[in-house]
């Protein structure tokens, strides 16, 4: 019997390409499914979430999760990366460079359990494959995926995920923490604030108008959205349009 994408707890957001919010700090984590090949974007604040991640993920495509593509270095989205043991891992230069005992720091201080947070730390997997400018990823099948390094700006190192349409579907666009929906978008001491609305003008110029835009935290938005939420930062931090 074919198990569907609601069934294993997914949202299905086009063709071959679904989300799913993770308890606790509302993390989204994305799935890409090519010919024999998924691409998950990002990967849990914890070994045991990314291990639940990779089973679900699996259990869906019937086989590996072959990339991950890691969109910044903040624990919720990265400390699940060792669980994908065999995966190419993609993420912006300069992302390897983020040390690990700062990761397990603010970890502890957003309320992950100390112990979880070492253990992530302790055996963190860094990005093999660092995107400059933009990647081209062939999931075979006819689908292809893009990733942009648009930062810095929510930190340094911000890459999206770029899903064209197929079969009807509309353009998917995975934003990382560059456009949250649950709250105001964070920006802690690793942001770059005066950065941040050009990253979001370039983030719709890869998605155009009829996309879907998937935020690191809370629902699926349209480009309207991320418009309103670029002129409320550049107002936030007074950066001139």
């Amino acid at each position: 019997m074919t198990v569907t994408w609601e069934e294993l707890g997914w949202e299905r957001v086009a063709a071959g390409v679904g989300r799913c919010r993770l308890p606790g700090w509302d993390c989204t984590a994305g799935l890409v499914v090519g010919a024999g090949s998924a691409l998950l974007v990002d990967a849990g604040s914890s070994l045991a979430e990314g291990s639940r991640l990779r089973a679900l993920a699996e259990e869906l495509t019937g086989g590996r999760v072959t990339h991950l593509a890691l969109t910044h270095p903040h624990f919720d989205h990265v400390f699940g990366a060792a669980a994908f043991a065999g995966a190419e891992i993609f993420g912006a230069v300069g992302m390897d460079t983020v040390p690990a005992e700062e990761l397990r720091a603010d970890a502890v201080r957003g309320g992950l359990d100390e112990a979880t947070a070492t253990e992530a730390a302790d055996v963190l997997v860094r990005p093999r494959h660092l995107v400059c400018g933009e990647w081209t990823l062939d999931l075979g099948g006819g689908r292809q995926v893009l990733l942009a390094n648009v930062g810095p700006a929510h930190t340094a190192h911000d890459l999206v995920v770029l899903v064209p349409g197929a079969s009807g579907s509309p353009e998917v666009v995975f934003c990382g923490d560059l456009v949250e929906e649950s709250g105001e978008p964070q920006a802690g001491p690793d942001a770059v604030p005066s950065h941040w609305p050009a990253a979001l003008d370039r983030l719709l110029d890869l998605g155009g108008e009829d996309a879907l835009y998937v935020p690191g935290h809370g629902a699926v938005v349209d480009a309207a959205f991320v418009r309103a939420q670029r002129d409320a930062l550049a107002a936030r931090f007074g950066v001139s349009r």
